[in-house]
C-alpha cells in the first residue's frame, strides 16, 4: 500500500513545484501570476472559487466539458462553504475503489465482490438520487427509493433523515432489511460497511434499544471504513467492540480523492497518488499543522499547495508528512488557549481519557473573551449522566487544556448541524445556556 506513485518532490523554498506539475499548470489562468513570479503561495480555497471557473479554463478542459469527460460538481459544504469544482465523473469513488481494492485489510472484501452499504449524511444520499434522477431525465423523488439510492452496481446509500438520533424503529428496521439485501447478495452473506463513525454508532445504538442488534436483523460487516469525518475515540472503541472486523479509517475529501488510510491497529499510512503534501505550522511553535496539498490526480483541476484546511499531528511535533501520527480535526474550529491552538482531537482525548461512557460532545465557549467560562454538553450511550467524580476529573482536565474554567452538562439529545455532521465546537454569548433538544421518545443518544 505505502508503495502509491507519489509526485517526485514537494514545491521548494519558494513554492516553486516540481517539472512534473508544472507540465500540467502551465496554461491554467488561476497559475498565470505565480508562473510570472516564480513564487507559488498557498492556494486558499477563496482563489479556486474567485472567477470561476474562467480561472480555470483551458482549450483542453473546455473540450473535456463538451465531451462528458469532465464535469461541475460541488463539494459537500459541510466544513467549509460549498466550493464548485471540476472534475472527470465517479473521480471520488474511483479513488475509494482502488483504495478498497489494495488495502491490505480491506482487499478480501473487494476480491470476494462485496457490496457496498454507505451510512452517512443524508446530504450524501441526496446527492445520489439527483444523480440518478439526471441520467434517467427525472425529478428526484421526494423519498428515494432503494434504486434510487444505488450509486452504481456495488454501493447502495442508506440513510433518508438528518438526524440518526432520531431515527424511528421502523427507518431502522427499513435500513437492517436493505442490509440484509445486501448481503443475500454475496455467497458468503458478506458485504462491506462504508460510514460516518457517528451514524453507524446510532445504528447499532437504536438498534439495540429497539431488540434488533442480533446477526439475524443486523447481519455483521465483513469489512468496515470510516470516511467521512473524524471519529471520537470512544465512538471507534464502541464500533470495535461490537464488531469483529478491523474499523479502518479513510482520509480525504470531494476535491483531492483519498490520502491517507488506517491500518488495523490505527497507524496511517500515505496514499498520495500523484500527490505530494506539506506540513505548516498553524500558529508559530504549535505541534498541529495544516495540510498542504499539491495534486495533479485530477488533471482537470489540478491544485498546488492547496490548504486542505485539515490539522494532522506528527510523532515528534516536527513538520515531517512521514511522522503523520493522527488527524485531528479542521483548522477553522482550532480554539485559542494559552497553550497555542486546541483541536477537535485534543478535546476528544481529555473525554476519552476522563469519560468512556461520553457518546457525543459540544464544547460551547463564550464568544469575544478566550478567558470566559465554557461547559460541555455531552450525551451518553447508556443515557445517563456522568458521576460526580467522573464529571469533575473531565471539567478539571477540559479547564487545564483550553485555560477557560469549563463546567460539564448532560443532555438526552444533542442536535446535529445542516450539513448532517456534528460540531464540537459552539459560540454562544452564554454558553450554559446554549440550546439543547428534547429529550427522544424510544431512547436516548
Amino acid at each position: 500500500m505505502d508503495a502509491t506513485p507519489a509526485l517526485s518532490g514537494t514545491p521548494d523554498a519558494d513554492g516553486f513545484p516540481s517539472a512534473e506539475v508544472l507540465a500540467c499548470i502551465r496554461d491554467i489562468p488561476l497559475y498565470q501570476p505565480a508562473l510570472a513570479r516564480g513564487r507559488f503561495p498557498i492556494l486558499e480555497k477563496a482563489a479556486i472559487a474567485r472567477g470561476f471557473p474562467d480561472n480555470w479554463m483551458t482549450p483542453r478542459l473546455a473540450a473535456a466539458l463538451e465531451s462528458g469527460e469532465a464535469e461541475y460538481v460541488l463539494s459537500t459544504g459541510t466544513n467549509h462553504a460549498r466550493m464548485q469544482l471540476i472534475r472527470p465523473p465517479y473521480f471520488l469513488l474511483r479513488s475509494y475503489y482502488r483504495l478498497w481494492s489494495e488495502h491490505p485489510d480491506l482487499a478480501h472484501t473487494w476480491e470476494s465482490g462485496c457490496r457496498r452499504v454507505s451510512l452517512t449524511t443524508v446530504l450524501a444520499t441526496e446527492h445520489v438520487a439527483r444523480v440518478n434522477a439526471r441520467k434517467n431525465g427525472t425529478e428526484p423523488a421526494a423519498e428515494p427509493s432503494l434504486d434510487d439510492r444505488r450509486l452504481d452496481d456495488r454501493t447502495l446509500y442508506l440513510n433518508l433523515h438528518l438526524d440518526p438520533a432520531q431515527w424511528s424503529r421502523d427507518d431502522v428496521a427499513r435500513m437492517l432489511a436493505e442490509i440484509r439485501r445486501v448481503s443475500t447478495e454475496h455467497p458468503k452473506g458478506d458485504y462491506h460497511l462504508d460510514c460516518s463513525g457517528y451514524h453507524l454508532a446510532h445504528l447499532v445504538h437504536r438498534a439495540e434499544a429497539f431488540g434488533l442488534w442480533n446477526p439475524e436483523d443486523f447481519p455483521r460487516p465483513a469489512s468496515i471504513v470510516t470516511a467521512y469525518e473524524y471519529t471520537p475515540a470512544n465512538i471507534r472503541r464502541y464500533l470495535t467492540d461490537r464488531f469483529d472486523v478491523p474499523v479502518i479509517d479513510l482520509f480525504g475529501s470531494t476535491e483531492l480523492g483519498y490520502l491517507f488510510h488506517s491500518d488495523r491497529h490505527g497507524r496511517y499510512h500515505p496514499y498520495l497518488d500523484r500527490m505530494s503534501v506539506e506540513l505548516v505550522p498553524v500558529a508559530p511553535g504549535s505541534g498541529i499543522h495544516s495540510l498542504i496539498v499539491t495534486s495533479i490526480r485530477n488533471p482537470y483541476m489540478p491544485l498546488v499547495r492547496y490548504r486542505s484546511g485539515d490539522c494532522v499531528r506528527t510523532a515528534d511535533g516536527s513538520p515531517d508528512p512521514a511522522r503523520i501520527t493522527a488527524f485531528c480535526g479542521r483548522e477553522k474550529e482550532l480554539l485559542a488557549t494559552p497553550h497555542g491552538p486546541a483541536a477537535h482531537a485534543d478535546v476528544d482525548g481529555v473525554v476519552t481519557a476522563t469519560a468512556p461512557q461520553v457518546f457525543l460532545a459540544r464544547l460551547d465557549v463564550a464568544t469575544g473573551d478566550p478567558a470566559a467560562p465554557a461547559r460541555l454538553h455531552y450525551t451518553t450511550f447508556d443515557g445517563r449522566p456522568l458521576d460526580a467524580d467522573r464529571a469533575s476529573a473531565l471539567a478539571s482536565g477540559l479547564t487545564a487544556l483550553t485555560g477557560r474554567p469549563c463546567t460539564t452538562a448532560h443532555r438526552a439529545h444533542l442536535p446535529i448541524g445542516r450539513s448532517g455532521k456534528y460540531a464540537w465546537l459552539a459560540a454562544h454569548d452564554d454558553p450554559a445556556a446554549a440550546p439543547a433538544a428534547q429529550p427522544l421518545q424510544g431512547g436516548t443518544a
